[in-house]
């Protein structure tokens, strides 16, 4: 199991937020911590400490004003640690390449791929023409409903009609180098994992695969490892130290490490 380090960005600045509270309409969203320090600090203290892999997320929709904020310091944080580093919010087959040459190692999709609540696959075969399924992460970030974990797009405002399960990521599996999977119930709450989410994840295992949301004591680390089968990493964000949270930054690594 590997750490998966996150930069989020909201209105240029770094912040850790509850997920399914942002609202585009109004810019706003219920935040647990807002840094004073700039997003490249992080990317370079994670460069430092060896931790590749982890996803820069821009949280402001391409239309918002604050938008080019956010742009300008997912690109220092890019610049920071190049090739170290995923990045995501917005992605379109127009702007991946801008990303990838400012040093992402992987863009990130998911709101593009989506058309009427269904996975257009048109889009998915134009962007992996684009960008290359070696450098494309898929966002299957998703909701608990009646009928299992359904995909959120737009920052996890819209439910989509698709259901993630085997049969899903098996067919997203040929367009992707990796796939991201918020729970977003629990995103930014520090109340514990989605524990069969983390199973259905752990099951499945045949790519990489970076779980987040609800991480909130060591012992969250130690349960997604076994509901896992170790072979699903792990974001933790508004628990850590570094935002504001009672986990060690290093200690998280550590653990994670231990497999």
């Amino acid at each position: 199991m590997e750490f998966r380090p996150c930069i989020d960005i909201h209105n240029g600045k770094v912040k850790q937020i509850v997920g399914a509270s942002l609202s585009d309409e109004n810019r706003t969203a219920v935040e647990n911590f807002v840094s004073k320090k700039d997003a490249g600090y992080f990317a370079a203290l994670y460069r430092r400490e060896g931790l590749p892999g982890g996803h820069v997320i821009l949280l402001n929709p391409v239309s918002s004003p604050d938008y080019r904020k956010s742009k300008e310091q997912a690109f220092e944080a890019l610049a920071a640690y190049p090739g170290g580093l995923q990045v995501g919010g917005g992605i379109t087959p127009d702007n991946a390449e801008e990303f990838l040459r400012a040093g992402a190692s992987h863009v990130i999709v998911t709101s593009y791929v989506f058309r009427e609540g269904r996975i257009d696959y048109e889009r998915l075969e134009r962007l992996k023409r684009q960008v290359g399924r070696e450098r494309l992460v898929l966002d299957v970030s998703c909701r608990k409903t009646g009928d299992g974990y359904r995909v959120v797009t737009d920052r996890w405002q819209k439910l989509t009609e698709q259901t993630v399960d085997d049969e899903l990521l098996d067919q997203l599996a040929d367009f992707c180098d990796e796939f991201l999977i918020h729970g977003v119930d629990v995103e930014g709450k520090s109340g514990g994992i989605e524990e069969e989410l983390a199973a259905l994840l752990g099951s499945w295992g045949k790519k990489p695969v970076t779980y987040a949301g609800g991480v909130h004591c060591y012992e969250d680390l130690y349960l997604l490892r076994k509901l896992g089968n170790d072979k699903v990493n792990v974001t933790v964000g508004s628990a850590l130290d570094l935002f504001g949270g009672p986990l060690s930054f290093r200690e998280v690594g550590r653990i994670c490490r231990e497999g």
